[in-house]
């Protein structure tokens, strides 16, 4: 516990989502007491006049920018141009707004689906330029990268501080288990859910099963955020996560025993697998400001699994 968080107003935006109810509950822990979470309802922030509003309302001195418009691969293929231009103009518009009016510090969240397709394994920082997206993310990765070039030019020109971190895929309670738009994990687990309940022999999932991916628990993405929102102060990219590659079909098993589904799992190739490999170099964070995940990915899927069991009959579907 530190006094660092005592006597600052901090914005979250997505503070109300899955990541960043956890970031804000962590804050509350660490001894922070003014902390605004902006609703879309009152500050749509891909305008530029709710973002003027937002400062006016509130005069941060920190904002954490959660908000994203995101989905898994079939979300993503629907709505290239809604998440290009939205993620985009959030972003934009809360650095420069902030930059017009003395904020003294932004922090970025960006996203794995920034990196180049084919980038070497482990996605080292100084490899994000090496090549284009893949190509089903890449109007959304493409947008969240553009902070990247942002915090870097105002820095230089302005004496702006801002810091980027670009996340693996999270998960963990309090995901998005929408079949249309949630990412792998929550599908997964709702899918291998629901067929063990129907007792059926068989599951039909997306691609090949031969893509790895990396993934990161919430709870502890929301702690290397806070970490580098308190002691990182640099526009080097930084990316979180626990350097731990897992393949699609080893996740699906692992998911599957926990939901208890004995059935055969089959693969539908006619349908993409997306990105062919995921997992970072974590290095330069734990360099930086000492963050290390604590979560093993099967503790992780237990606690999500816990989770979605309990409160399955609550969640709200997703749109866009």
């Amino acid at each position: 516990m530190t006094s660092f968080w005592n006597e600052k107003r901090i914005v979250v935006t997505g503070g109300a989502g899955f990541l960043g109810s956890c970031v804000v509950e962590q804050l509350r822990a660490k001894g922070c007491r003014d902390i605004v979470v902006p609703r879309s309802q009152e500050y749509d922030l891909v305008h530029m006049d709710a973002v003027e509003q937002l400062y006016r309302d509130h005069a941060p001195d920190m904002v954490i920018h959660l908000a994203a418009r995101v989905g898994g691969i079939g979300a993503n293929q629907a709505n290239p141009g809604k998440f290009f231009y939205d993620n985009l103009m959030m972003g934009s518009q809360l650095i420069e707004v902030g930059r017009q009016r003395g904020l003294k510090k932004f922090v970025a969240l960006g996203t794995i689906c920034a990196y180049p397709k084919f980038a070497a394994i482990p996605f080292k920082e100084d490899d994000i330029w090496d090549g284009y997206p893949e190509e089903t993310n890449a109007p959304y990765g493409l947008a969240k990268k553009m902070m990247l070039v942002q915090s870097q030019a105002y820095r230089e020109q302005y004496g702006f501080n801002s810091i980027v971190l670009f996340p693996v895929n999270l998960y963990g309670p309090r995901d998005n288990f929408d079949l249309a738009t949630s990412h792998v994990i929550p599908a997964l687990i709702r899918k291998c859910v629901a067929a063990k309940e129907a007792g059926h022999a068989t599951l039909t999932l997306w691609g090949d099963g031969s893509p790895t991916r990396e993934f990161l628990f919430v709870e502890d993405a929301a702690e290397g955020i806070l970490l580098a929102a308190e002691h990182y102060d640099g526009s080097l990219p930084v990316n979180l996560g626990t350097g731990e590659e897992v393949t699609i079909r080893n996740l699906a098993t692992m998911i599957a025993a926990e939901a208890g589904f004995t059935g055969q799992i089959d693969w539908d190739t006619t349908k993409p697998n997306g990105q062919p490999r995921r997992c970072l170099d974590v290095n330069r964070a734990k360099e930086l400001f000492r963050f290390q995940a604590k979560h093993a990915l099967r503790d992780g899927l237990k606690k999500t699994m816990q989770w979605f069991l309990a409160n399955r009959h609550n969640l709200r579907e997703v749109t866009f």
